[in-house]
C-alpha cells in the first residue's frame, strides 16, 4: 500500500509514514499520460487501496481535507457520470460544462460583492466566507479522476461547496457540515457524502443529534433529493440575485431553524 501511496500522492500527503513524489509540471503531461494538469492516473487496485487509506485516515480525523477529497475522487465514477448527465441535460448546466468557470479568489471581485445588497447571493457568500474564515483556495486539485470532464464536474462540486453552505444557510460547525453532507447525499449520490452523512452524526452532541434527527436532517434529505442539481447553477453570473427568489427556483425551502457559527474550522473538505 505504501509504494502506491508513494507513487500517487502529492509530497504534502503522508500515508504510510513515507514521502510521496513530487507531482509533474503541465509541460510533462504527455510524457506521463496525464489527462489534464495535476493528473494522476491510477489502477482499479490503486484506487481501492487509496480508497481505504484516505477513508480511514478520514475517520480518525475528519479535518483532513486531503484525506476526504482523495476518497471523493477514487469512489465517485458512477456518481460524476450521473452528476454529468444531469448538468448536460441542464440549459445552465450545459454552458458550464462547455466554458469551465472556476471559483478561486483570483477570478472574484470581492470589491464588488462587498457592494452587493445585502441578502443577495453574492454578499451573502461573502459574509459566509467571512465569517466562517474560509476560502475558495482551499479546495484542493483533482488528481484521480481518469476522465477529463468527469475531474472538472468533480472540482466544480468542490468549488460549489461553500455556495451550497451559503444557500442552506449552514455554518462549516460540525452540525452545519453534516447537514450539507445530508443534502449533497441526496443530491450527488457521491459515496463519500453518503458516508459523511451516516458517520457525520456520530460526533455530534446529543442535542445537536436531536436537532439533526428531528427537523434539519429530513428538510436536508427532502431538498436534496427534489432540488435543481446545485452543480448547474453558473453562480458566477447570479451575485445580485436575491438569495431567497434563488432557493425558490431551486425548489429548496429557507431552514426550519438558524444554526450559529461556533466552529471557525471547517468540518470536511469535498
Amino acid at each position: 500500500m505504501c509504494s502506491v501511496l508513494q507513487r500517487a500522492c502529492s509530497a504534502r500527503w503522508a500515508f504510510c509514514g513515507v514521502l510521496v513524489r513530487k507531482q509533474h509540471t503541465f509541460t510533462d503531461s504527455a510524457l506521463y499520460g496525464r489527462l489534464y494538469p495535476g493528473h494522476i492516473k491510477t489502477n482499479s487496485i490503486q484506487k481501492a487501496l487509496l480508497a481505504v487509506g484516505s477513508g480511514v485516515a478520514a475517520l480518525q480525523n475528519p479535518y483532513r481535507h486531503d484525506m476526504v477529497a482523495v476518497l471523493g475522487e477514487t469512489t465517485g465514477h458512477l456518481a460524476l457520470l450521473k452528476l454529468k448527465h444531469r448538468m448536460s441535460n441542464d440549459p445552465e448546466g450545459y454552458n458550464i460544462l462547455i466554458e469551465r468557470p472556476r471559483i478561486r479568489l483570483s477570478t472574484l471581485d470581492l470589491s464588488r460583492m462587498s457592494t452587493l445588497a445585502d441578502g443577495s447571493l453574492g454578499r451573502e457568500y461573502l459574509r459566509f466566507l467571512e465569517d466562517n474564515k474560509v476560502t475558495p483556495d482551499t479546495r484542493a486539485d483533482v488528481k484521480f479522476v481518469d476522465d477529463e470532464e468527469l475531474a472538472y464536474v468533480m472540482q466544480r462540486y468542490r468549488e460549489v461547496h461553500d455556495l451550497i453552505h451559503t444557500v442552506l444557510g449552514m455554518p462549516t460547525n460540525m452540525l452545519g457540515e453534516v447537514v450539507v453532507k445530508w443534502f449533497e447525499a441526496a443530491q450527488t449520490g457521491l459515496p463519500m457524502c453518503i458516508m459523511g452523512a451516516v458517520l457525520g452524526p456520530l460526533r455530534l452532541s446529543k442535542s445537536r443529534m436531536q436537532t439533526l434527527v428531528t427537523s434539519l436532517g429530513p428538510w436536508a434529505l427532502r431538498n436534496g433529493s427534489r432540488a435543481r442539481c446545485m452543480l448547474s447553477v453558473f453562480y458566477e453570473r447570479r451575485w445580485d440575485q436575491n438569495l431567497e427568489e434563488l432557493r425558490e427556483e431551486l425548489n429548496i425551502e429557507p431552514p426550519p431553524l438558524i444554526v450559529p457559527t461556533k466552529s471557525k474550522q471547517s468540518a470536511s473538505e469535498s
